[in-house]
């Protein structure tokens, strides 16, 4: 019987060769390959993510003198506002030194916010991630939080040359050591299977028993700074619900987090000074 010709063998025996052949092939060349392509694939979103933004300039070259005179009113007293939170910013810091100093306690983790734009979002129903504008060139690094205005934004996965990936707090992915604000006993939060049109959410579980929440009350969720990636006190979300577990040992619960977090344009990294440290 004459072997079957190339073009007739069925295309499912050859995708089984080619992912066989990669499964087989050395982890350091996987890595090394992946690391490459998305070198060679970062220019194009970074150069995208800066024609984005000459549109947004000459869209905004449009509008009227009155709607810049308001937003400049504006500007100005969110910088007034920022500049006396700057002063009281200051003031505890001196007060946690001197506290530090009194009962001989470890200093806190120190970082360097570092701001970046965001360059492309991944939303998917397995991860919620997005690149931001800057990587090794700026000295970040793979754990590093990411913040902005309304707290958590996720922690750094992946950094390349000029960019860095970013698993979002909204990710299935993402876990951290939370707790309830006021309480300083930890409780886990994991981020959700999120819908892209639906307000993000997550899970938290090991809820002390007497805690209680409902949409009417809610619970505000923070970091508990346990793990020494991200500080205390940021906030996560808002706990909506809480129900016995499985074990009725505990509670467990949905977060509603901001909705804000799937249209940011601007983060803040926080590069710690010290990474051997954490």
């Amino acid at each position: 019987m004459l072997p079957k010709r190339f073009d007739q063998v069925s295309p499912f025996v050859t995708l089984g060769i080619i992912l066989l052949t990669w499964l087989l092939l050395p982890f350091v060349f996987k890595t090394f390959t992946r690391a490459t392509f998305f070198e060679i694939q970062a220019p194009l979103t970074v150069a995208d993510s800066y024609a984005h933004d000459l549109q947004d300039f000459w869209s905004n070259r449009l509008r009227s003198k009155d709607e810049l005179l308001q937003a400049g009113r504006d500007l100005a007293g969110l910088v007034a506002k920022y500049d006396f939170s700057v002063q009281q910013n200051q003031q505890l810091e001196a007060d946690i030194l001197r506290l530090e100093n009194l009962l001989n306690l470890p200093p806190l983790p120190a970082f360097r916010l570092e701001p970046a734009r965001v360059a492309q979002r991944d939303f998917s129903g397995w991860w919620q991630r997005f690149t931001i504008r800057k990587g090794q060139n700026f000295g970040l690094t793979v754990g590093a939080p990411v913040v902005f205005s309304g707290g958590v934004v996720g922690r750094i996965t992946e950094v390349h040359r000029y960019t860095a990936v970013v698993d979002l707090v909204t990710s299935p992915t993402f876990r951290l050591a939370a707790s309830v604000a006021g309480d300083n006993r930890p409780i886990s939060y994991q981020g959700g299977l999120n819908d892209s049109f639906k307000a993000p959410r997550g899970t938290v579980e090991f809820v002390p028993l007497e805690f209680t929440a409902a949409r009417n009350a809610p619970r505000r969720l923070v970091t508990s700074g346990l793990g020494g990636i991200f500080p205390a006190g940021l906030s996560i979300g808002e706990i909506l619900n809480l129900e016995l577990s499985a074990d009725g040992l505990f509670k467990a619960g949905d977060v509603q987090l901001d909705e804000r977090i799937g249209t940011l344009t601007e983060v803040t990294v926080l590069v710690p000074l010290n990474p051997e440290e954490l």
